[in-house]
């Protein structure tokens, strides 16, 4: 006879999608579901599913853009944490050339102008300015 062996549902703050919005790297959780449904994140190499139980130790990488941020998940938190408390939760992986690709798409971004847009308005040139700080 085949003894019987307790079933526990996993817990709901363990979800992909939870654990990327309380470590602040999506805005709402409803973005980081997205992303995982779009197939722009990935657990241990594999693609993942928004319900996918996260762990300690496990290696998660996000496409934001053309940057791919990677993580290290250290600690499943309750809760949403403040911006401080982020890294006792997740270890940062990231390349410092994934920034760098992150950061000239930004200034490309606002040195592109439309063909026959005219002189840069007081705006823009704000925008110059602040960028060569």
């Amino acid at each position: 006879m085949l003894a019987a062996v307790p079933f526990s549902a996993p817990d709901k703050r363990d979800r992909l999608d939870q654990w990327l919005w309380t470590v602040r790297v999506f805005k709402t959780r409803a973005l980081a579901t997205a992303a995982c449904r779009t197939g722009a994140v990935t657990v241990n190499g594999l693609a993942a599913k928004p319900a996918r139980a996260v762990r300690a130790g496990d290696t998660v990488a996000v496409r934001l853009g053309v940057m791919t941020r990677t993580l290290r998940v250290l600690a499943v938190p309750a809760a949403r944490l403040g911006a401080k408390l982020v890294a006792a939760h997740a270890g940062e992986l990231t390349p410092e050339s994934e920034f760098a690709k992150a950061r000239a798409q930004r200034v490309q971004h606002l040195l592109a102008r439309e063909r026959g847009g005219g002189r840069p308005t007081k705006r823009d040139r704000r925008q110059f300015e602040r960028l060569w700080e």
